[in-house]
């Protein structure tokens, strides 16, 4: 698994999955956005979509896929956040979508990514 030293396993996968994104041609608004109700991993613009991506990175699928860790009450959190994030930024959208991207890292070569789109 090729990685900067000392950066996590979270931070790797967050930084795969953000210039995957940008690979995808959308804009990144924000990385690691936080407030005291949790944080959202990725905020970004897909044409007049706003993306929010819940990044998960597993080095090995004995806990599940990435998006079977995504429960219900990761759900309303995360849609709580969203829209907290709109009221502080001032930044809305008509269509607002919820992807789930796992990141799984590789011994050798790169990182295999699942990108699930409206997720929920």
């Amino acid at each position: 698994m090729a990685n900067r030293a000392g950066e996590s396993v979270g931070a790797y996968g967050e930084r795969v999955a953000v210039r995957y994104l940008l690979d995808q041609g959308m804009q990144i608004l924000d990385r690691n956005w936080r407030c005291r109700h949790g944080e959202i991993d990725v905020v970004a613009r897909d044409g007049e979509t706003l993306v929010f991506c819940e990044v998960k990175t597993r080095r090995t699928p004995r806990c599940g896929t990435p998006l079977e860790s995504v429960v219900r009450a990761k759900v309303r959190r995360l849609r709580r956040l969203a829209a907290q994030w709109m009221v502080t930024t001032g930044q809305h959208a008509e269509k607002v979508r919820f992807d789930v991207i796992g990141v799984f890292p590789q011994k050798v070569g790169p990182a295999r990514l699942q990108h699930v789109r409206e997720a929920f």
